[in-house]
């Protein structure tokens, strides 16, 4: 039976968003690996312009004093937001740190690479949008994929939102974790309604389908979230190192590390057996997509490795950085899907001579 023009829509728009977000956590880590961060003072404009400038020329001459200002000012409203809602702990610690009063020198290259950045996430913000009009159908006929789709509409609006404030407090850490965390998270709505969405085929397995690698694959992949969020912490170690050495002797960077460091360091072993495990329990299911999942954890984890030794002994090389935090949210990704289309294929009745495959 021919696939309905709707899921084929639908199939094409999320995955191609999904691809789209990819890039954007790319492009993100060359952001941070240049310091490009606070290229841009202000959101959503930049330098009180839609269009940056290319010239301090074009700047008033107290500009650091004028944007630092406008972050203080925002972070006041912001602070005084959370106390109403009960965080008042938490709006003291946002409001208290220092990162907010540092006044940034206007650099044209790293101002048009933060630009470049956020013209991705408005390319992002327009294909989340087709992605929930291309799930409308689903409304009735699958109501989950549609309401993944609005929740992944709605955690790119959050996003959006968060990075404001990454830019109002000046970097400040926690929001920079949080806003890698629900980066992940719309990475698995985004999956998870594709494969949802997905036509299977038959084909004959070798063994029933138990439980308890869908348990592996979930523990994998929450221990790869929190992999990720530990590798941010870690960037914001090395940021402050880097700030306090003038960004210079970056071989001397990884030595002045601490605990989080050699935590991450040390924890990605544990992933790299957990997965290879997890990839043998995979092949021998006989289904070929898993086997592919399979062969792709394996790969990306290697690539991944590969990556953290060459920053950790190879004096932290800047185009390194970014391809790290790629692999890393690529691997949990590969993960996702894997995960999700073991749960699926674990729906279909044990006592069937055949099984489904994802297509």
């Amino acid at each position: 039976m021919n696939t309905p023009a709707f899921e084929r829509r639908f199939r094409f728009v999320a995955t191609l968003t999904l691809v789209a977000v990819y890039i954007l956590i790319l492009v993100g880590g060359i952001v941070r690996s240049t310091g490009s961060g606070m290229g841009c003072p202000d959101w959503p404009k930049c330098f009180g312009q839609w269009v940056p400038p290319t010239h301090i020329s074009q700047l008033p001459a107290n500009y650091k004093e004028i944007y630092t200002a406008q972050r203080v000012a925002k972070n006041k409203r912001v602070a005084k937001t959370l106390e109403s809602l009960g965080f008042a702990e938490v709006a003291a610690n946002i409001f208290a740190h220092p990162n907010q009063y540092i006044e940034t020198d206007f650099n044209p290259v790293k101002t048009w690479i933060e630009y470049l950045n956020r013209l991705t996430g408005v390319v992002i913000g327009f294909l989340i949008m087709l992605t929930m009009v291309a799930a409308w159908p689903y409304r009735k006929r699958d109501p989950l994929i549609f309401w993944a789709a609005f929740a992944s509409f709605i955690t790119v609006g959050v996003q959006g939102w968060l990075g404001s404030l990454v830019v109002s407090t000046n970097l400040l850490p926690v929001m920079v974790t949080i806003h890698m965390s629900l980066a992940l998270v719309l990475v698995g709505l985004l999956i998870w309604a594709v494969v949802r969405a997905s036509k299977v085929s038959t084909f004959a397995h070798k063994q029933p389908l138990g439980i308890s690698v869908a348990i592996l694959l979930s523990l994998l992949v929450a221990l790869t979230f929190l992999q990720i969020v530990l590798g941010t912490q870690v960037r914001e170690d090395i940021d402050m190192v880097a700030f306090g050495m003038n960004y210079l002797n970056r071989e001397l960077w990884i030595a002045k590390l601490g605990g989080v460091f050699r935590f991450h360091r040390t924890f990605s072993a544990v992933l790299l057996i957990g997965n290879v495990y997890a990839a043998v329990r995979l092949f021998q299911t006989g289904i070929p997509s898993l086997a592919k999942m399979a062969y792709a954890t394996l790969l990306v984890l290697v690539m991944e490795i590969i990556a953290g030794v060459t920053l950790a002994y190879f004096a932290m090389p800047a185009a390194a950085q970014p391809i790290h935090l790629t692999l890393g949210t690529l691997l949990f990704g590969v993960q996702f899907l894997a995960l999700v289309q073991y749960q699926k294929l674990m729906q279909i009745p044990q006592a069937s001579p055949h099984t489904v495959v994802v297509a």
